[in-house]
């Protein structure tokens, strides 16, 4: 594998995560989870979190309710579930839903 062992084990949490998405989106996903501000994080958690955000702003509404002027967690209440199907049709069968009911949504980037 090419690059450095944090950049294989970000590949490897997403071929195991979402074995289905698509080559576009697991490039701009694995971009997002290689940003200077997940270092710090462990590569599952920076994958993760980048999923969820990459997912949040390229397939759902997210953004245009932030621009009529919804608060963020409004706007990412009313798009939880449309996230849920983006990834469990990416074959993930881990849910966002569970993380915020565990108070863990708000780790989130916006």
């Amino acid at each position: 594998m090419v690059g450095t062992r944090r950049q294989q084990a970000i590949r490897k949490a997403l071929r195991a995560l979402a074995p289905g998405i698509p080559l576009a989106d697991a490039e701009a996903v694995l971009a997002r989870a290689g940003r200077a501000q997940m270092k710090a994080l462990p590569p599952s958690t920076a994958l993760w979190l980048a999923l969820g955000a990459h997912v949040r702003h390229s397939h759902t509404e997210y953004d245009r309710l932030l621009a009529e002027g919804y608060e963020r967690d409004a706007a990412r209440f009313f798009v939880a579930d449309a996230i849920d199907d983006v990834l469990s049709g990416w074959g993930c069968q881990r849910s966002i839903l569970d993380e915020e009911d565990a108070g863990e949504g708000a780790e989130q980037p916006p």
